[in-house]
């Protein structure tokens, strides 16, 4: 028998920005290509609707495929809530892992500010926690250089790195 200790990283973030323009910066291939990785993420809205990650050029370029990440829909609540699965397609160690379970929760917490919360839920799949909690080298700073990065571009217009 087998046990499994479940996993699951938080990160909480304060975006002086609508609830609206955080959906659209995650949910909307033409904002999310401007911060994080620079690849675009496009979503089907609706439970049991198709997530996509694109490579940007750059990961093309040292041997990620083009279709870097896919996932499937579970929950979509705009501007509120969206719960997906996430599974990374590069590199064969955590292509293997199981598909992980990725929730956004966004949240006014006054006028013009907003609170984005990512729950990653990585249970059986130590490659991938390790690649989104920022621990391998060379690799980006996981999900709180994605986020650090998202809250820049929202507050500023532009993103940390040009």
């Amino acid at each position: 028998m087998t046990s499994t200790t479940r996993t699951v990283q938080v990160y909480r973030i304060y975006i002086k920005a609508t609830p609206e323009a955080v959906w659209a910066a995650i949910t909307d291939p033409e904002w999310s290509e401007r911060y994080g990785y620079r690849s675009p993420a496009h979503y089907e809205l609706r439970p049991g609707g198709r997530y996509r990650g694109l490579a940007s050029p750059e990961m093309t370029a040292v041997g990620v495929p083009e279709l870097a990440v896919e996932g499937e829909v579970l929950e979509v609540d705009p501007p509120r809530r969206l719960v997906q699965t996430w599974h990374p397609l590069w590199g064969a160690e955590a292509a293997a892992e199981p598909p992980t379970r990725l929730t956004y929760e966004i949240d006014e917490i006054s006028p013009g500010v907003t609170r984005l919360t990512v729950v990653h839920d990585v249970t059986d799949a130590p490659s991938v926690a390790a690649m989104v909690g920022g621990e391998v080298p060379n690799a980006g700073g996981g999900w709180s250089e994605v986020l650090s990065d998202l809250k820049t571009l929202l507050e500023t217009g532009k993103p940390l790195a040009c």
